[in-house]
Order: C-alpha cells, then structure tokens, then sequence
C-alpha cells in the first residue's frame, strides 16, 4: 500500500469511528510515522512493507480506542513551539494561552522585567517555559505535586533553555514555598471540572490524569485553596491570574467577595466568547508593608 492510499483509508477510518478532524488527525499521525513535514507527506509515494503497516496499524488502533493523538506522538503545540507531552501531564489547551496573554498585557516593558513569578500546578511546564523566554529577565518558580510531572517539564525547559530561569518545585499548590518567598503574579491553569461531569465528557478525557482535570463535586476545590492563599505571596500590586471553567463565573467572584486585600478586577473571555481568566490585583500592603 502506498502512502496516499493509506492516508486516505485511515482518514475514511476515523470518520466513522467520529473522531471529529479525522483528515488532520491523519495526516498528522502519519507524518508522526513517516517522519515527514506535511508537504513531503502529500509528495511521498513509497510502498509502505507489510512491517511497517503493522507498526502503523498499532497506531491507528489507539487512536480508534479514543487515546488523544497527543499522547500517541508524544506532542503538542501551544504558543506556536513544540511540547512534549505524556500521559502523566494535562494536554495544553489553546485556551490557556489567554492566561499568558493576560500576563503580557500587564507587562508595561515585557524584555525588561525582572520580577518573579509563581506557576502552581505546572504540568509540562508549558506556562513556565513560555513566560521564561516572553520574559527573558524574569525568574519563573513553578510547582507541582508529581514527580511524573515535573519529569516532563524538566525536558521541556531543557529543549527551550530555560533551565536556569525555571525552578522546579515538587508539593501541594502554596506548601513548599517559604513565606517569605515573593511574586510579582501567580499564575495557574488548576483542575476546574466538576466530577459531576465526568460521564458526559469526551471518551479522550479518561487518558488524562485525574488530578490535573478533576476539582471535586462543582470543580471549585482548587480554587478555594488557590485564592485564599494567594495573598501573602503576592508583592504590593502583584497579580492572581486563574484559568476557569466557562460556567464558573460567578462562584469565582463569590470566592473573592471575603478576600482581604486582594480584589477581582476581571474576566476575560476567550474566543467562544465564554469566561475563561479570572484576573485579581493586590489592593493593599501586607502589615511588614509588602
């Protein structure tokens, strides 16, 4: 069998097994295989032999079981650059690169500032290594409770050499920082779904790790950890920036409603048009005066 015709039977395959961009997912896959750029795919007429059909077939198959092609390759793209990924991490969603966005926009001079800034629940690593190299003087600290995790992030500062502008930190969200430790903002994308609606989702969801999607019964667990906490970490006019659920909206200003010092100053939406970053500011000093 030749490369197209093989393309396009897996194309015909995943349609109706209703993967939804089955030509992409495809062509992606086997450009995964064939170790090809996308034109060199489409130009590509060898006889694939019956081995390598076999090896690619073992592909195919996952992918029909519903495994996210992301996790196939071992890749994902996000803010244009190339991640590694596995199933120990959360895919990057295009979504979370509104909460880097957000970040920039604060940022009167971004290849001047050399503030620090805290990503709790870093995954991949994919918010630290993209802030290290938006923001070439800044020190990011970013922490996770998995070692898996953190595994995978050590290799994609590694690929982008950021490695000594990024500190990995293992621990629960706030607990192993020193009190003392200071940010210009914390960042974070937390789990944020409710566990209520784990039986509706997309079959892809069961092959992300639990912990990184999963806040309990209205997906607000994180939150209520992550936003009381928050202050005494933040310099006088740092920041709080949180990926959120679009339907949280609201549970998200009642949190802040009881938070000294600390005020929601926004919401933004994302291309849907659906509440996706909750941004809040340091409003007054600590009583050292921070």
């Amino acid at each position: 069998m030749k490369t197209r015709e093989l393309y396009n039977r897996t194309v015909g395959r995943f349609h109706r097994e209703g993967i939804v961009e089955a030509a992409t997912e495809a062509e992606l896959l086997l450009r995964y295989f064939l170790d090809l750029d996308r034109v060199g795919l489409f130009l590509d007429q060898q006889q694939l032999t019956d081995a390598e059909l076999e090896k690619f077939e073992k592909l195919v198959r996952r992918r029909l079981a519903r495994e996210p092609l992301s996790y196939i390759v071992g890749e994902q793209e996000f803010w244009s650059l190339s991640f590694e990924v596995a199933a120990d991490v959360l895919i990057p969603r295009p979504e979370t690169e509104l909460l880097i966005e957000n970040v920039l926009e604060l940022i009167e001079a971004p290849h001047d500032f050399t503030g620090r800034i805290l990503d709790l629940g870093t995954g991949s690593g994919i918010i630290a290594v993209v802030l290290a190299l938006e923001l070439p003087l800044a020190e990011v600290v970013a922490v996770d409770r998995s070692e898996q995790a953190l595994a995978v992030a050590a290799r994609n500062l590694k690929r982008y050499g950021v490695t000594d502008r990024v500190a990995l930190v293992k621990g629960d969200w706030f607990s192993p920082l020193r009190p003392a430790l200071k940010f210009d903002f914390i960042v974070s994308n937390p789990p944020y779904v409710s566990d209520r609606l784990r039986s509706s989702l997309q079959p892809e969801l069961k092959f992300e790790p639990e912990s990184a999607l999963y806040a309990g019964v209205d997906g607000m667990a994180a939150y209520r950890r992550i936003i009381p906490s928050s202050r005494p970490y933040l310099k006088s006019n740092g920041y709080l920036l949180l990926e959120i659920g679009y339907d949280q909206e609201t549970k998200i200003q009642d949190l802040f409603t009881d938070i000294a010092g600390l005020q929601l100053v926004g919401i933004r939406k994302d291309y849907n048009d659906l509440p996706r970053v909750a941004s809040a500011k340091v409003i007054d000093a600590m009583p050292d005066g921070r």
